[in-house]
């Protein structure tokens, strides 16, 4: 048994940056080809087409604003020219935003945090779910957080962003089943990438102590299950939040 995506499209948002990379990278080597969104790294984005090429599968950059439906409605139209219809979305790009307590959070950040987790995820649905409709087959993986379910200090914005993220598309789950489309989400803990191990700062023991794994997840861990449910292997789940924290977090019935 393996991950086959051979024939299938995916887009992947924030593609250029730690998790988005990673994704790109297993997704293709499962043999989709692969829509490359950037907000404004593009030489990342141009760096990761040319890898997938070589991997012997199509890939196509794209620079949109997942804020606005305008300019996603306009990365649909390029990619449906382009490459086709995508059958696999993952909305992973997310705003970044300095973390402050309540009191002191800047009312523009939850907007930015709404904006982004929220409206992305109803955006590119209004883009590229009509067609997965068409051809009744599709997956719609959203990219969450452990922090939406621990609701520690300084995350307010991220999680009300997510939450929402979590009540949208858990609600698209039930509309568009009917049509053999999946709708889940991913949600990583605090996870190594390429930022880490370039400053040697992998292990936090702080927050391993609380993970019952007793380590940190890895980008890569994070694309494999992406990977998994943009697969057939994953064709009767939806609905879903999956932790891939290693246990800091656990929900429960």
């Amino acid at each position: 048994m393996k991950i086959d995506l051979q024939g299938r499209l995916a887009v992947v948002t924030g593609a250029s940056g730690a998790l988005g990379r990673v994704m790109v990278r297993t997704l293709a080597s499962c043999g989709a080809d692969v829509v490359i969104h950037y907000q404004k790294n593009v030489e990342m984005a141009a760096k990761l087409r040319e890898e997938i090429s070589e991997m012997g599968v199509r890939g196509m950059i794209c620079q949109a604003d997942i804020t606005q439906l305008e300019s996603i409605m306009a990365m649909r139209d390029s990619v449906h020219t382009e490459l086709g219809q995508p059958e696999i979305i993952v909305n992973n790009a997310v705003i970044q935003y300095q973390w402050k307590r309540i009191l002191d959070q800047e009312e523009d950040d939850y907007e930015g945090q709404f904006r982004s987790c929220v409206m992305q995820s109803v955006f590119m649905s209004k883009a590229f779910v009509p067609a997965m409709v068409d051809k009744n087959y599709g997956r719609v993986i959203a990219i969450s957080t452990e922090c939406a379910m621990q609701n520690f200090p300084t995350q307010s914005a991220y999680v009300a962003g997510k939450r929402g993220l979590d009540g949208v598309v858990r609600v698209l789950a039930r509309e568009v089943g009917e049509h053999q489309i999946t709708v889940n989400q991913v949600a990583p803990g605090f996870t190594i990438s390429d930022r880490d191990r370039a400053a040697g700062t992998e292990s936090n023991p702080s927050y391993e102590k609380n993970v019952a794994l007793k380590r940190r997840g890895t980008d890569q861990e994070i694309a494999n299950v992406v990977a998994f449910l943009a697969s057939d292997l994953a064709s009767f789940i939806t609905g879903a939040y999956i932790p891939v924290c290693g246990g800091y977090v656990m929900p429960a019935i």
